[in-house]
């Protein structure tokens, strides 16, 4: 006990066994993609290097969609939640369950059928190329802000604590995580997103056994907590301003995983790698236990770390740490550098998180920048050979513009809180635009963008003034210095420590206390953030409508059935049929997946790449002995070709 931080007023630093651990993960990370940078060397097709042929295993497929977006930041943070505030935010795991199955019976199933490279493809076969680039733009901008948040944050939090090198370790780390999801492709990620969730969960069972150990048990560690006032599972408030209710946390943050399995490009082109619909709808229910279980052992940390520090916060004294995300690597090197090696398993742990996103990502801007930005305006014609060598180009460039990134995200100081916020609110929007096109045939292209525009420029003010306000709806749970040892501190620190006590509990963990204000629209800026994205696509469902009929809304019977999601028949297809015909509105959604057919969405065709092809013969009768073929499938004109198979247009 002499020996931790809160007694000698010290951290702790790496020895060389740990430095050997972490590079040893890094190494195999490299050698997996450089694996299959050699294996598949000679297969230079898009279908290969973006979705790993389409016939990747359900296993791989599942650790990856599982790490892709459990970051560093998530690992930290989580256990830090747990320790500052309360166990509210453990309800997450049910908004993984919500997030999750809608994805697994609406969004997946949907993509997967369109069999489009990117999913911003929708938008233009749905509205027009403007809407699909403004979508892509949305997409990129707070993308690259985020992970570049992703490996420069963890690598500061270490840095403090171990004395980790910060920008050698930025450098290093974004440099191979460029490299081998470069030369490797989607193979390459997703083997190396099974190694790194393997390893994730090493890391964090070997914290939390260590910690229960440490703490006379978690049951010792649990019944501290209680003590402590951070045990609580009661807040039903229904108010959206709460901070973390379980409304807020379930519904809140449910439509926020929502849009990450619904949507983003990231987890969409991990399920289209998979050989068909019904193996990519497994591999996120096998991914929905993992998210649970890793979610909740960080829980158990965040009450096993407060327990260990219940009588001397770490915040207040003698500047061990500065941030709440420093909490975890201080634990950690507190009850783990006495055994060699385990706190470079841990280290590996959380830069594991972070190299699953960051190659995730890397991976997906490879598929959107050369497909949606590039090949429609200037090389429509560029052979797919081409496209795999321009997308290979592409993730190397924008590994590049990651790690300089990093570097500047370092200089925004205080900014960078507003800075993360910011990115946050972007995926609001950009999924209403999919919830609107998906599910509501009426809406038109100027409605799209109306509704997206407006519920951007909303969700930004309320962000941008809450920050500037500091309309921070939450007091952190108190804490206790009185277990410190102020010996080894100077009288000046002493004093300090004691003002520092009588503080409000916002100000004792370094955010500023909440002031009044007589700005009518301060309540909104306190929403809490996990509601920005259900407010976000609500204001583009409602705006988007409305400007859709004002302007001239979309007839559902001129639409291609494939473009539209029918919502009552997926959630509810128990209903009877008088029930749910009305509620397909109009559109005919029978037998629309096998037909080959070029559809004709607002007078223009519309183009589904890679779809499967079915011919048939002339002879109308075979399809049911009576000639019914064409009114059966809506079909309003038959040509015939001089080798007698029809060509059939919607």
């Amino acid at each position: 006990m002499e020996d931790y931080s809160i007694y000698t007023g010290k951290t702790k630093t790496f020895s060389v066994v740990d430095y050997v651990l972490f590079g040893l993960t890094l190494l195999i990370s490299t050698g997996i993609g450089l694996g299959y940078a050699i294996i598949d060397r000679k297969k230079l097709s898009s279908k290969e290097y973006l979705f790993g042929g389409r016939q990747m295993y359900v296993i791989p497929v599942a650790l990856s969609l599982l790490v892709t977006f459990l970051s560093a930041v998530t690992l930290l943070g989580t256990a830090a939640e747990m320790y500052i505030y309360t166990t509210m935010f453990w309800y997450l795991c049910l908004s993984f369950v919500f997030a999750i199955v809608l994805s697994v019976v609406l969004f997946v199933p949907f993509f997967y059928n369109l069999r489009v490279t990117s999913v911003f493809q929708y938008l233009e076969m749905r509205f027009n190329k403007a809407v699909r680039t403004f979508a892509v733009i949305l997409f990129l901008i707070p993308t690259i802000v985020y992970i570049s948040f992703v490996l420069y944050a963890p690598t500061l939090a270490f840095n403090a604590v171990t004395g980790l090198n910060l920008w050698g370790s930025v450098v290093v780390i974004g440099a191979i995580v460029t490299v081998y999801t470069a030369l490797g492709g989607m193979k390459a990620v997703l083997w190396t997103d099974t190694f790194q969730a393997a390893v994730i969960v090493a890391g964090l069972l070997a914290v939390l056994i260590q910690g229960s150990i440490v703490m006379g048990g978690f049951k010792n560690a649990w019944d501290i907590a209680v003590n402590g006032s951070r045990i609580n599972f009661q807040d039903f408030n229904p108010d959206p301003t709460t901070r973390h209710s379980f409304w807020s946390v379930v519904i809140g943050g449910g439509f926020t995983w929502l849009s990450l399995y619904g949507v983003n490009q990231a987890q969409i082109q991990r399920a289209l790698s998979c050989p068909s619909p019904w193996k990519a709808q497994l591999a996120l229910l096998v991914n929905l236990p993992g998210l649970i279980i890793i979610v909740s052992m960080c829980c158990m940390i965040g009450i096993v770390m407060y327990a260990f520090y219940a009588d001397c916060h770490p915040l207040k004294f003698n500047n061990l740490i500065v941030s709440p995300d420093q909490l975890m690597p201080l634990f950690v090197m507190d009850i783990l550098s006495h055994i060699q090696g385990l706190p470079g398993v841990f280290v590996s742990c959380v830069f594991s998180g972070s190299l699953s996103t960051l190659s995730s990502t890397l991976n997906a801007l490879g598929a959107v920048i050369p497909h949606d930005l590039i090949q429609p305006f200037c090389c429509k014609k560029m052979s797919d050979r081409n496209m795999t060598i321009l997308s290979k180009v592409t993730v190397f460039v924008m590994g590049g513009v990651t790690i300089a990134c990093a570097f500047g995200v370092a200089q925004l100081g205080s900014v960078l809180q507003a800075t993360y916020a910011v990115t946050s609110v972007v995926g609001g929007p950009m999924f209403g635009m999919f919830v609107l096109g998906m599910f509501f045939p009426w809406a038109n292209s100027l409605g799209a963008i109306a509704g997206t525009l407006t519920s951007l420029a909303i969700m930004l003010w309320i962000c941008i003034a809450a920050f500037v306000n500091r309309a921070f709806n939450a007091i952190p749970s108190a804490t206790s210095d009185i277990g410190c040892n102020w010996n080894i501190t100077a009288t000046t620190m002493t004093t300090l420590a004691t003002t520092m006590s009588t503080m409000n509990s916002t100000e004792a963990v370094g955010l500023p206390p909440t002031p009044k204000s007589s700005d009518p629209f301060y309540p909104l800026y306190t929403l809490s953030y996990l509601n920005y994205t259900p407010t976000s696509v609500a204001i583009v469902v409602i705006v988007g409508l409305i400007v859709s009929f004002v302007t001239g809304k979309t007839d559902p019977k001129t639409l291609d059935p494939r473009l539209i999601c029918p919502l009552f028949d997926r959630l509810f297809p128990c209903l009877p049929e008088m029930i749910l015909l009305p509620l397909r509105f109009g559109i005919n959604h029978e037998g629309k997946y096998d037909l080959d057919t070029t559809p004709v969405v607002n007078g223009q065709a519309s183009k589904f790449p890679e779809m499967p092809t079915t011919h048939y013969v002339a002879d109308r009768k075979q399809e049911n002995g009576d000639g019914n073929f064409a009114s059966k499938h809506g079909v309003n004109n038959i040509a015939f070709t001089d080798h007698d198979i029809i060509s059939i247009r919607l």
